[in-house]
């Protein structure tokens, strides 16, 4: 089957709220994506929590790198009391829109449902601050989204996530360099081999598992024990997203010539979105026999990208 490319919603924060922050400059989301290395991989954090990204990956690991291949700059900040950070971001925003986050999900109470930390990250772009509330663009679909500022304080100090610094915020995006987005999809393709490759120095949990051994570690532990939770974060999230990820990591080696690396993405992004179905549905094996399915694809994907093919 030829790969086809999407276009709707999803959970793409991340590279939503950097199309923002570019303005008119921005390439399309699908390129910011694969700029963060993201797709490019699977990881089972702790053996038992999935994610359709790299091992070791996670979204500030992708940041600078996205940037460079892009031809981009920004200010970072993170760190310090609720109070300073409260006035870095007072003081950035009288310049331009603030990126922010991660932030906790659960603490965003504009979004139905949300009444606590979930340990969900998320990112936002806050536009305004007054004395009680703040301002943002919510690309969960919330644009113009208007929350209490304790609400948000308590979400950016990220206390319930895993990774990332409190009160983290980027700012001053300038464009440096006049990056096609062709270019930036071939400047990106070594961090994907990185990726790939599994050799990572970033700090990852006991027992993690990466690409092969992290769908086949799944594809058991769906058959023996699919809980709630797990079957949950599933649906409602990583099925959701690594589908797309490989998607538009298929469309995006497709432009730059890189046709068996575009079609072994492809076949990764059908694989991955054929989970859903069973998933919702609890029939289990057969969702376990597609992550059997994707479990090799990793290494054809790395050795076609090493190969320039």
């Amino acid at each position: 089957m030829q790969h086809f490319s999407y276009v709707g919603s999803g959970p793409y924060c991340y590279a939503n709220s950097f199309a923002m922050m570019f303005g008119e400059a921005a390439p399309s989301t699908a390129i910011i994506e694969l700029a963060t290395g993201s797709p490019f991989g699977m990881q089972l954090v702790g053996g038992t929590l999935p994610f359709f990204d790299p091992y070791g990956w996670d979204p500030e690991a992708g940041f600078d790198g996205a940037l460079q291949a892009l031809g981009w700059t920004s200010q970072v900040s993170s760190g310090g009391d609720a109070e300073d950070a409260l006035s870095r971001l007072r003081s950035a925003l009288k310049d331009s829109p603030v990126w922010v986050g991660p932030v906790e999900m659960g603490h965003l109470r504009h979004q139905p449902g949300m009444t606590g930390p979930i340990e969900a990250d998320h990112y936002v772009v806050v536009l305004a601050v007054d004395e009680t509330r703040v301002l943002m663009h919510d690309p969960q679909g919330y644009p113009y989204a208007s929350l209490p500022l304790v609400d948000f304080m308590t979400a950016w100090g990220a206390e319930t996530l895993s990774y990332g610094d409190p009160y983290t915020m980027r700012w001053g995006f300038s464009r440096v360099a006049d990056v096609t987005e062709v270019e930036a999809i071939r400047a990106s393709v070594p961090a994907a081999i990185h990726w790939l490759s599994m050799t990572t120095d970033r700090l990852v949990p006991v027992g993690s598992l990466g690409n092969a051994d992290a769908a086949e570690a799944l594809a058991a532990q769906i058959e023996e024990n699919c809980d709630k939770n797990l079957r949950a974060h599933l649906v409602h999230f990583a099925v959701r997203v690594g589908a797309r990820r490989a998607g538009d990591a298929a469309s995006c080696l497709a432009r730059a010539g890189l046709s068996k690396s575009a079609a072994i993405a492809g076949e990764q992004a059908r694989l991955i979105g054929a989970l859903q179905y069973p998933l919702v549905l609890r029939r289990d094996a057969e969702a376990a026999e597609s992550l059997r399915l994707l479990a090799p694809t990793y290494d054809r994907l790395l050795t076609a990208l090493q190969n320039g093919e």
